[in-house]
Order: C-alpha cells, then sequence, then structure tokens
C-alpha cells in the first residue's frame, strides 16, 4: 500500500485502527503517526512522508509544524475550522453514469463523508469522475446556491465544500 493511501485511510476515515487519536481539527503529531504506523507492520519515514505531502498532485494533506491532517473529506467526525467563503458562479462534481439517476431524484449528498466535495474546473472534475469509471461532469449553480443561503467553504487544497446540492441547481450534461 503507498503511503498516501495509507495516510488517506488512517487521518480521514479509520485513525483508531491504528490506535491514533485525531484532535478536533484532525491533526495528529507526525512522529506519533509514523510509531503506530510502525507499531501496525507499515513502516514510512518522515523524509518520505514530506515527499508525499510535497508531491500530492491534490493536495490531501496539509503539515503545520510537527503534526499532520487531511485536508478533508472525513467520515470521522472533525472541525477543520474552514470559514464560509462566497463561491464562483459555477462549481463542477465529477461523477459516473450510474449514478445519475439517483442524483437527478436526491441531489448530491454527502454519503459517508461530511461535505459534499466540488471541483473548480471541469478538469478537475472529470479527474474525480474517472477514479470509478467514464466520468460525467455536472456544473453546480454555486452562484443561485450561495444567494438561496447555502454555505460553501473552500479547503486548504482548493476543494469547495457544501453539505448538499439540491438536484435544482445541477446541470447534466445533453447526452445524460
Amino acid at each position: 500500500m503507498k503511503v498516501s493511501k495509507y495516510l488517506s485511510k488512517h487521518l480521514r476515515h479509520q485513525p483508531e485502527r491504528i490506535g491514533l487519536t485525531l484532535d478536533e481539527a484532525g491533526w495528529v503529531e507526525i512522529d506519533t503517526l509514523i510509531a503506530a504506523a510502525a507499531t501496525h507492520g507499515f513502516r514510512f519515514t518522515r523524509d518520505e512522508l514530506d515527499h508525499v505531502v510535497a508531491t500530492n498532485d491534490k493536495r490531501r494533506f496539509a503539515v503545520e509544524g510537527t503534526r499532520i491532517r487531511a485536508s478533508q473529506g472525513h467520515s470521522v467526525e472533525v472541525d477543520l475550522g474552514l470559514s464560509p467563503a462566497t463561491p464562483p458562479a459555477y462549481l463542477y462534481h465529477g461523477t459516473i453514469a450510474g449514478s445519475l439517476d439517483a442524483i437527478r431524484a436526491e441531489g448530491l449528498r454527502p454519503m459517508n463523508r461530511h461535505a459534499v466535495h466540488l471541483s473548480p474546473d471541469r478538469e478537475t472534475a472529470t479527474r474525480v469522475g474517472a477514479r470509478r469509471g467514464r466520468p460525467v461532469v455536472l456544473a453546480v449553480d454555486a452562484g443561485a446556491m450561495h444567494r438561496d443561503g447555502h454555505v460553501f467553504q473552500v479547503s486548504a487544497n482548493g476543494v469547495w465544500l457544501t453539505q448538499a446540492v439540491p438536484a435544482r441547481y445541477l446541470r447534466f450534461p445533453e447526452s445524460h
């Protein structure tokens, strides 16, 4: 398992599996993380961790002094301390065709995460959707949502977060 996947699993979803306790904002001491991973049979160095943080194309992790956390995407309870932000007129969501019927009926829901993740551009949304198959990109009328009182936040790595996106704010591609 690659270091980045290991970090995602344990900093976003299952810290308890290796005996980690994240603070209320999702931070953990790097030395504690490395020691816990080693105790559970997965060894990596601080240099390897720093390399993953520096080269991750999605900037999934943040380091502050001697601490690390996932930038967003948690299924465990954390408060990232993000302030409300005014989104651009449109944001984008990458998905696959098999999800479209549910999205048309229910809009975008956070599923097992704390928020719906939206991309600032079509290219990023296409990459996100492609992780699960042939991507379909939906446009989100974020400007109208914001005017209607929906709250947006933007994570340190540029992912836009909101509680849900009602279907009326979604623009589906013509072919779907």
